[in-house]
């Protein structure tokens, strides 16, 4: 079996009693999108945020492309090739989708913020930010101060900040969170076109979307895994349908 490129062993994490991440394992493949699901309190976030480095776990190691990064600070790994979103859109409200995502392109290319003024007039900055916002359909709005944005324009702004840093793994934290219907068709479509070029970790309860983007499914109770496999398998166990859907409930 080839090596994976986020290898995840017996991650553990505890506040006082209460155990958020038990024991948690995962390999996830270059390209994968793998989904991680489950209700409330599941330990959901405290995993994306154990493996993106701004907590750290009681125990257990995360391995990226080879490498054990488990003591690594998030900008350590953020430079290593990891990138996040998370469930409150953080983006800088004051400034333009374009001046956004440049300022993420800068960041990535470890150009000094003091010369901000002078480089957001730079074309090196210029032609890759509307690039990264034509990836995910923004392209239009490139001048639109960010707080003038619709809801599912701002997370699809955060997306393409997080693409600017040329992330090779991409964990996002319930991207759909507050859309309506036309806007989360809108992310799945995105998140469709990334499968495959980036590795992606998504945490979300949108189970239509769940299915129909993720090549596996993890299904997280009370911060250990319950069921994993295909969007299928999940579909029809019968532990999965009795801790997450409800028992007697019709996997969904």
């Amino acid at each position: 079996m080839a090596e994976p490129l986020l290898l995840v062993e017996g991650l553990c994490k505890r506040y006082g009693g209460v155990v958020a991440t038990d024991d948690f394992s995962l390999r996830v493949a270059d390209g994968e999108l793998c989904a991680i699901i489950g209700p409330n309190g599941a330990g959901k976030t405290t995993l994306i945020t154990q493996l993106s480095g701004e907590l750290a776990p009681d125990s257990g190691r995360i391995v990226f492309a080879g490498r054990d990064v488990t003591r690594l600070p998030a900008h350590a790994r953020a430079l290593g090739g990891f990138a996040r979103s998370f469930q409150i859109t953080s983006i800088f409200g004051e400034f333009t989708a374009w001046q956004n995502v440049a300022l993420a392109v800068q960041a990535q290319a470890g150009h000094s913020f003091r010369l901000w003024r002078n480089a957001s007039r730079d074309p090196a900055l210029a032609r890759p930010a509307l690039g990264f916002l034509e990836q995910v359909g923004l392209a239009g709005r490139a001048g639109v101060v960010a707080t003038e944005l619709s809801h599912g324009e701002k997370r699809a702004l955060e997306i393409a900040m997080a693409l600017a840093t040329r992330p090779r793994l991409l964990l996002l934290d319930e991207p759909m969170a507050g859309m309506g219907p036309e806007e989360s068709a809108r992310m799945v479509a995105l998140l469709a076109s990334l499968k495959g070029r980036l590795a992606i970790v998504l945490v979300e309860h949108d189970m239509d979307a769940v299915f129909a983007l993720a090549d596996r499914v993890v299904v997280l109770v009370s911060g250990r895994v319950i069921a994993a496999g295909s969007s299928d398998e999940v579909r029809a166990d019968a532990g999965v349908r009795k801790a997450y859907l409800g028992e007697g409930d019709q996997p969904c």
